[in-house]
């Protein structure tokens, strides 16, 4: 791979570090609220809601952590 394309990754790399730092802080906050909330609405729709939010984020996240690979090339 020449120098250009390396660059290319390098930047994107660098993106999506950004965008990884982002949601997490996305993902904490959701956490922290969903443990702050009344144990009735934990187990009602807002509840579930939050769930799957943190859930999707954090399979995102893992996914994000996946481009690391790209450092190798």
């Amino acid at each position: 791979m020449n120098n250009q394309r390396r660059k290319k990754i390098s930047k994107a790399l660098g993106l999506i570090g950004e965008a990884h730092d982002i949601l997490e802080e996305v993902r904490d906050e959701e956490e922290e609220s969903y443990d702050n909330l009344p144990e009735n609405q934990k187990e009602g729709e807002r509840g579930d809601t939050m769930e799957e939010n943190i859930s999707t984020l954090e399979d995102f996240i893992g996914q994000l952590e996946e481009a690391d690979e790209l450092e190798e090339m």
